[in-house]
């Protein structure tokens, strides 16, 4: 494996790249990735429509997330075309911890629950456009790299939109040292490798 391949899908807001051991992890759980993937999509969806939902009168908000939230229900029903085509029934997995720790740090209180909503979704956004781009390059299944690296457009462009919202309600000082703070938690996050094979273990 080519350590130089691990950094080449990077967003700059990401602390520390992805490690060796998480992509040799995913290639030999390809059927429980693509399980997880078809759930963190879903999850992508309901976190722009919760956001919708919490924040209606923000225009420029739900008009934009109504869009990432459109196309991660498409991306969902595309992994889950490949979950049948392989024949991997649709079943729960057991979350790692990522997703949970990063939740922790949203602050309770206006307009900081917002800001940090916006952020910790930008975040997991480009951590998913960096790995998808890793399956992408790794993966020894030819279409299904060809999958995943047509979804990584995706992923970075559904974190600059976050990180657009982030800079239309908040100060760009406020913001970015806030985004440098989180980006920190979320490598920390993923500083021990998870025993269960995740998009984000």
């Amino acid at each position: 494996m080519n350590v130089a391949d691990l950094t080449v899908a990077k967003i700059n807001a990401l602390v520390v790249p992805t490690t060796e051991d998480w992509v040799r992890q995913a290639i030999a759980n390809l059927d429980t990735i693509l399980l997880d993937h078809s759930q963190c999509e879903r999850k992508a969806a309901g976190v722009a429509l919760n956001l919708i939902f919490r924040y209606p009168s923000s225009q420029k908000l739900v008009r934009s997330l109504t869009a990432i939230a459109r196309e991660e229900l498409e991306h969902f029903e595309q992994v889950n075309q490949w979950l049948e085509r392989r024949g991997i029934p649709l079943a729960p997995l057991a979350p790692p911890p990522y997703g949970a720790g990063l939740k922790a740090q949203i602050r309770a209180k206006e307009p900081e629950r917002m800001l940090d909503s916006l952020l910790v979704s930008g975040l997991i956004e480009a951590r998913s456009h960096e790995r998808l781009g890793l399956l992408a390059t790794h993966c020894p299944e030819p279409e299904l790299a060809k999958f995943y690296r047509g979804l990584m457009a995706s992923e970075a462009r559904h974190f600059g939109t976050y990180w657009i919202l982030a800079d239309t309600y908040f100060d760009r000082a406020v913001f970015t040292q806030r985004l440098e703070e989180l980006a920190v938690v979320e490598s920390q996050l993923l500083s021990t490798l998870h025993p269960q094979p995740r998009i984000h273990s």
